[in-house]
């Protein structure tokens, strides 16, 4: 049996061909892994459990069902990082820690979304300590639905426009960063999401060969998920439905 990874779907509110190609995925090579492992943006947006299980009950039910036999393991992203325990309870989704090592049949392994590494942003690395404080969730929580809906279109409005401001080599993850990483949590692969630059990096650490796999981001055209075995890694893609 194989575990299979993914991240970076970005699922849109709306019926769109990503949530259909996730139905599929579901219900298809999901069915017959040994665990699957979400890290992180599986949704383009969740402003909290009670808006998102109702925008995204379909993938929410299809979750559940999957889960009573296949283990499924969730990471926050940038996009979803409010997704909590209700989400979970709901789901029977086992919610991760970021970054976490993890034994991928015989490779010891850390599995992280990706952002924390992207040192070089200082702007964002301020606003994600910001958001992942517990008083100002509680805060935000407090809030009614419509303001919760209005700060959250306002942060997305206002990260676009930053973004497309930024030079590309910041919004990377830093050599330092991801090297440290390794060293620290005694890994020589790492697997993440985030910066949509999907690649198989080769490095030398501390005179050991490390691997960094960095997944694919979906998109209408192509939808990919990681698959790891005994025999190996490979990159799989979901066939579009008819």
């Amino acid at each position: 049996m194989s575990t299979l990874l993914l991240s970076d779907l970005h699922l849109p509110p709306h019926p769109s061909p990503l949530r259909e190609a996730f139905a599929e995925f579901l219900k298809g090579p999901a069915r017959s892994a040994e665990a699957i492992y979400i890290l992180g943006d599986l949704f383009e947006v969740w402003i909290g459990d009670d808006e998102g299980q109702r925008v995204y009950a379909a993938e929410c039910g299809a979750l559940r069902r999957l889960s009573k036999t296949v283990p499924v393991f969730f990471m926050h992203g940038n996009r979803d990082f409010l997704l909590g325990g209700a989400f979970a309870a709901s789901t029977g989704v086992r919610l991760l820690a970021d970054p976490v090592v993890v034994n991928l049949h015989g490779t010891r392994t850390l599995l992280s979304h990706g952002d924390a590494y992207c040192t070089d942003d200082l702007g964002y690395q301020r606003w994600r300590r910001f958001s992942r404080q517990n008083f100002v969730q509680r805060g935000y929580f407090g809030l009614p639905l419509v303001l919760r809906r209005a700060i959250v279109s306002r942060v997305r409005s206002t990260s676009l426009v930053q973004k497309r401001n930024k030079a590309e080599n910041i919004m990377d993850v830093n050599a330092q960063a991801v090297a440290a990483a390794f060293v620290e949590q005694k890994v020589r692969r790492m697997i993440h999401g985030h910066t949509h630059r999907p690649a198989d990096h080769r490095l030398t650490i501390n005179g050991a060969a490390c691997e960094r796999i960095v997944l694919a981001d979906w998109r209408p055209d192509h939808c990919e998920y990681l698959q790891v075995s005994a025999e190996g890694v490979s990159r799989l893609e979901i066939e579009p439905p008819a």
